[in-house]
């Protein structure tokens, strides 16, 4: 088995942190869509931090033309890899004085 496999699976608690914080930065931080600043669900910036922690996109053809990105599927982390998504999301949040909710 690889040393991934042998390793736990995301916890309830940081599942919790996780849309507790990209909540927060939902409500509090403006981005790019489209070229125009707006304010993004918090399932799209999941989106975005997950691509920034795995450094890769992925896109696909959408149906009727156009692209359609797609995320990584959180629920498939272990503890680790969810860790380092939390820690992004505070580092960022930071960066843009995001106030947390959760202390």
């Amino acid at each position: 088995m690889r040393e991934q496999d042998l390793q736990e699976s995301r916890s309830l608690d940081q599942n919790a942190r996780m849309w507790s914080k990209l909540g927060d930065v939902s409500k509090q931080v403006k981005w790019s869509v489209n070229g125009y600043l707006d304010y993004m669900a918090p399932a799209d910036w999941k989106d975005v931090f997950t691509a920034a922690l795995t450094k890769q996109q992925r896109v696909a053809q959408g149906i009727e033309g156009g692209w359609v990105l797609l995320g990584e599927r959180t629920s498939r982390f272990k503890k680790d890899k969810m860790s380092e998504l939390i820690d992004l999301i505070q580092m960022f949040g930071d960066s843009k004085q995001v106030i947390w909710s959760e202390k």
